[in-house]
């Protein structure tokens, strides 16, 4: 790697929503021929095996006040402090040209020591609403990248609507052709995410069950459920008489994705990114404890677009499930005009608009 190449501090954390849109930057930056660190840690560190093996791992002390007890919540400040001292400690050795920090706890240490040294800074919001620490650096940077659109920001804040990246497996099906519920076997998927996917176990194959005979014979799910539920969501399909695999994770969703007539997901910002890029019709059901309620303001666009069906938690049973599953796989018509939709709002090249914002701060 050339020593004297631009070097990008990417800081990120903590979940895969901050870390997957981080990794597409990096390798994004590193074939336009920068030097490029990720700042991130114990929690993000578990994320990073997939960055490019030329990304240097810096792990930093952060911390978050959402867990632990009463010690760890009043050490918070004295890690956050040393994350930050260690942080301009590194810039001075070695400066980067551009921070970019992608949310969580761990961004508070780099975001605040490029603040301190008048480094070019920005910061990229995948979801709807802003996170908690984005918005707090949010007036404190040069650019504000939005992977969803429209983000709520903080009052006088102006956002440049960039998309959210998506992995290299998805680019590769970006825009596969859709081919609408007809007479063949009727592929479904299911992907709950990390958080609060065991009402989708719980609903999801009793909706399944309720289907009329002729369409339930030619179904093919692949189910994503946590491991402590896929015995019991296994045998629900089995019982049903269901053709269904059931792993807690599929490494090839966006094969899965390219192959369906229908995905019943999550609102999470990188799960819509995937969906739209690939282009398929979508029922989200938005998890109901996200913070600020980011996973329905991520779902609306995509609603409101006809792309997706949105089914709140509120009103989320077996029954309503049933009927928009129905509906959307028993009108070919529709169907294809819900992947049209969803492809329309895909922004596969959403990486390199982000390279190019950084690319901006160095001029």
């Amino acid at each position: 790697m050339n020593a004297a190449a631009p070097l990008c501090l990417i800081a990120a954390g903590g979940t895969g929503g901050h870390m997957f849109p981080a990794q597409s930057l990096a390798e994004t930056l590193l074939a336009q021929g920068w030097r490029v660190k990720l700042s991130t840690d114990e929690r993000g560190a578990r994320y990073a095996g997939a960055f490019p093996l030329e990304v240097v791992r810096e792990v930093v002390s952060s911390a978050t006040t959402a867990r632990g007890g009463a010690a760890a919540k009043l050490a918070v400040p004295f890690r956050i402090g040393a994350g930050v001292l260690a942080a301009i400690r590194a810039f001075r050795a070695d400066r980067p040209a551009v921070v970019v920090g992608f949310g969580g706890y761990p961004t508070i240490p780099a975001m605040s020591a490029a603040y301190l040294l008048k480094i070019p800074r920005m910061i990229h919001e995948q979801n709807g609403v802003m996170g908690r620490v984005n918005a707090g650096f949010a007036r404190r940077v040069d650019r504000v990248a939005c992977g969803t659109w429209p983000t709520v920001l903080p009052a006088g804040v102006q956002g440049i609507h960039t998309g959210n990246p998506v992995r290299r497996a998805v680019l590769d099906m970006a825009a596969t052709p859709y081919h609408p519920p007809g007479e063949g076997v009727l592929n479904l998927l299911v992907i709950g995410g990390s958080q609060g996917a065991r009402v989708l176990s719980d609903q999801v194959p009793e909706a399944i069950a309720g289907l009329p005979d002729e369409m339930r014979a030619r179904l093919n799910v692949s189910h994503q459920a946590r491991a402590e539920d896929a015995a019991r969501v296994t045998e629900a399909y089995a019982r049903a008489g269901i053709t269904a695999e059931v792993q807690p994770f599929f490494d090839d969703v966006p094969r899965r994705l390219a192959e369906c007539q229908l995905v019943v997901s999550r609102a999470g910002a990188s799960s819509i990114a995937d969906i739209t890029v690939i282009g398929r019709p979508a029922i989200l059901i938005p998890f109901a404890a996200a913070t600020g309620d980011h996973q329905t303001a991520n779902a609306r666009a995509v609603a409101e677009s006809g792309a997706a069906v949105v089914l709140p938690e509120s009103v989320l049973d077996a029954e309503s499930l049933r009927r928009d599953m129905r509906d959307i796989l028993s009108d070919s018509a529709r169907a294809a005009s819900m992947a049209a939709a969803a492809l329309k709002l895909g922004r596969p090249d959403a990486a390199p608009r982000l390279a190019d914002l950084v690319t901006e701060l160095t001029r």
